[in-house]
């Protein structure tokens, strides 16, 4: 971690600008590409807080760049405490209290701002880095998405920043484009869905934060008259979002339409606050965001759509039950084989000769366990006798250290008849279970 110093000439010659806590692009271009994951669907990028690397998740559904301060971070970051300031989000829980710190420099590629502020949150349970596989260190939205115009690039998992003064919209015919309507520095857009046989109009968040496709709210227009299934939704900062699975006949945005979407109807008492927003209907997430390349232009309340190699990638649910989760490491002893050489005299005439052995050398290494935290009731899994806590160890007779933590659940989501034979560690006993994957809408 190196301390970011900023120099006399840049303090200089952006002092006006800079002061404002504005994001001021420092290239002559004024525009920077930089590269993201895409893990579940979310968009995950490099920042830099006061000189020191994180990554941050880019969230069109927060209105105010949030660090979790699960790896005590604040006495590296040189953050110093100002004042607490409660933050309301999904979940049935309470308000989470935050330190707001001002005067901070946040960096993104050639973006810089010297003056922004942040929330700290120092709640340990609140920590998404388990489910994602490695560490997320915060949240970033609306500062950086209103001074910029960014597009995203989800096919070749890039997002282009650029000052909205030099922007200039390319002429494309497969595209469409949107009203954005700001409420609470949030954009939403209106768009339309067809359940069973009735297209009804609806009021969605874009939320490049939710992995999930489509959520909407029950009410007296949207009735879910179709196959569900109850599920586990999530995690919000005020605890965790639960509710029904279902497909959705038609989603459509204009004239590009998705067919067979998935789509949750999430319980009424985790979502109560969102709902206080008058004419909302649901939200707009990653899994169908990610089918586009995107223009997301906050300065003109407009976002543009272009379908991409995913736009008819098949919607699937996990149909084995089973979520995992990263639960620290697992000390296993690893085998390395070498060849050597050897002189050997041979019997029959005592002459001196040469064989190749193989020798085999052990050492033991950390790898990462991954354990089970959510069991959907009466799935495949749960029939075959696994349990939470359970820590996988391989998966089809493939050892789980060979893979990333997204990489183990994909097979999860395979074809429905699929065998999947899984190899546990219970508190010390290592255990073996077959199911089939199986689709979760029971009849």
């Amino acid at each position: 971690m190196m301390r970011y110093v900023l120099t006399l000439i840049l303090a200089c010659s952006f002092q006006f600008s800079l002061a404002q806590g504005r994001y001021v692009i420092q290239n002559k271009k004024g525009s920077d590409k930089i590269h993201f994951k895409l893990v579940n669907n979310l968009i995950v990028i490099p920042i830099k807080v006061n000189g020191v690397e994180l990554s941050f998740l880019l969230d069109t559904g927060v209105s105010k760049p949030i660090i979790f301060n699960f790896l005590n971070l604040t006495d590296s970051l040189q953050i110093e405490k100002t004042s607490t300031i409660f933050l309301r989000g999904l979940g049935e829980g309470q308000a989470v209290e935050s330190i707001k710190s001002e005067g901070n420099v946040v960096q993104l590629g050639d973006a810089i701002n010297v003056n922004q502020d942040l929330y700290i949150i120092y709640d340990s349970a609140l920590n998404f880095t388990p489910r994602l596989g490695f560490p997320l260190h915060g949240i970033i939205g609306f500062d950086l998405f209103k001074d910029l115009i960014v597009e995203i690039n989800y096919s070749s998992r890039f997002i282009r920043i650029t000052d909205p003064k030099i922007f200039r919209y390319r002429h494309c015919k497969s595209c469409v484009s949107l009203e954005m309507e700001l409420h609470k520095n949030k954009p939403y857009v209106d768009v339309a869905v067809v359940l069973m046989e009735e297209e009804i109009p609806v009021k969605l968040l874009v939320d490049t934060g939710g992995s999930d496709a489509l959520w909407l709210f029950e009410n007296k227009r949207i009735v879910n008259n179709q196959s569900y299934f109850n599920d586990f939704l999530g995690h919000g900062l005020s605890g965790s979002v639960h509710g029904k699975r279902s497909k959705l006949k038609k989603f459509i945005l204009k004239e590009f339409e998705l067919k067979n979407t998935n789509v949750s109807f999430p319980d009424t008492s985790d979502i109560a606050y969102i709902k206080k927003i008058k004419g909302r209907d649901g939200s707009l997430a990653g899994n169908i965001l990610k089918r586009f390349n995107l223009v997301v232009d906050y300065p003109n309340s407009k976002i543009s759509f272009k379908k991409n190699r995913h736009f008819k990638d098949p919607f699937s649910y996990n149909n084995s039950g089973i979520e995992l989760e990263h639960d620290g490491v697992r000390l296993i002893t690893e085998e390395k084989a070498y060849y050597e050489m050897q002189q050997v005299n041979r019997e029959d005439n005592n002459m001196p000769s040469t064989k190749i052995v193989l020798n085999p050398s052990y050492k033991l290494a950390l790898k990462p366990a991954f354990s089970i935290v959510e069991i959907r009731p009466g799935s495949a899994a749960e029939r075959a006798g696994l349990e939470l806590g359970d820590v996988v160890l391989s998966v089809n007779g493939r050892p789980c250290e060979k893979y990333t933590l997204q990489e183990v659940m994909l097979k999860f989501y395979e074809e429905v008849g699929k065998e999947i034979e899984l190899e546990v560690d219970r508190n010390g006993d290592v255990l073996e279970f077959k199911f089939e994957l199986e689709s979760p809408f029971k009849k």
